[in-house]
């Protein structure tokens, strides 16, 4: 069913729809990054990786536009997001997230704030 009569105008609803599921995907990975970043550093962007590529292929085998559109949009978000991970990184040096006590031996001596008293 792609359109919802209401008062005899078809209202086509899946555009907003997946609209909307785009702005939540994005508003989810957000957090996602900064907390994979904080437990287990840069090595953890191989995972954003491997789903990115699951979801970017999914779509091939889905017949629904909708569906296969989201799995799309889960997917490149899940590959931009490997980018994001770095860039948390030089955002925990600079001192703008908090960083890990259990490993600030991962970033440079001279970036840790208290002089690396945490």
């Amino acid at each position: 069913m792609d359109a919802i009569s209401i008062f005899g105008i078809d209202i086509y609803w899946q555009g907003v729809v997946l609209g909307l599921c785009t702005f939540l995907v994005i508003g989810i990975f957000h957090p996602l990054v900064v907390k994979a970043e904080y437990y287990f550093g840069t090595r953890s962007w191989w995972v954003f990786l491997v789903f990115g590529i699951i979801c970017g292929v999914v779509p091939f085998f889905i017949s629904s536009l909708f569906w296969g559109a989201l799995s799309a949009i889960v997917g490149f978000s899940s590959l931009w997001s490997i980018g994001e991970i770095f860039d948390q990184r030089k955002r925990v040096i600079k001192g703008w997230f908090p960083m890990n006590p259990k490993r600030k031996h991962e970033y440079p001596e001279d970036s840790l704030p208290y002089g690396g008293k945490l």
